[in-house]
């Protein structure tokens, strides 16, 4: 569900906030008012899955990117179609082991995979995909 802000989402969403580890504000827009008022989209299943990776993970998750409004996605040359769009999330790799990341996000039920060299994109589209993004490939293999 999309809100026009942050402050709009907290107070729809506040009561049955159960993600201890996330914020609205980190998942909301980052244009800073130039395109937008910090819109945010909610989705459950998706909060579900950056805590079981949390958990999994046992640190905490540094989420460099969630959900842009359309200006802001074409400000940072983000993908027309980008799921960044509605919701994902790009997760800094500092601090992690790559591999392991990749792995508590597939058992966490995302299915889009950015393979980047200082992140990894996550998010929930409905047929699986997996993609490196420019210089990177070289990282993660193996």
């Amino acid at each position: 569900m999309l809100f026009h802000c942050v402050r709009e989402a907290g107070r729809a969403v506040a009561a049955g906030w159960r993600w201890p580890h996330f914020s609205i504000a980190e998942l909301a827009c980052r244009c800073g008012g130039r395109f937008c008022g910090g819109e945010y989209w909610h989705d459950a299943a998706f909060l579900d899955g950056l805590e079981q990776m949390r958990a999994d993970m046992g640190a905490p998750l540094f989420i460099t990117s969630g959900h842009r409004c359309a200006g802001w996605n074409a400000a940072v040359d983000g993908a027309p179609l980008s799921m960044h769009k509605q919701l994902a999330a790009d997760i800094r790799l500092a601090g992690h082991d790559r591999f392991a990341l990749l792995s508590a996000a597939e058992r966490a039920g995302f299915a889009g995979f950015g393979l980047a060299r200082s992140f990894l994109h996550i998010d929930r589209r409905a047929r699986p995909a997996r993609w490196f993004y420019p210089g990177s490939e070289t990282v993660w293999t193996i």
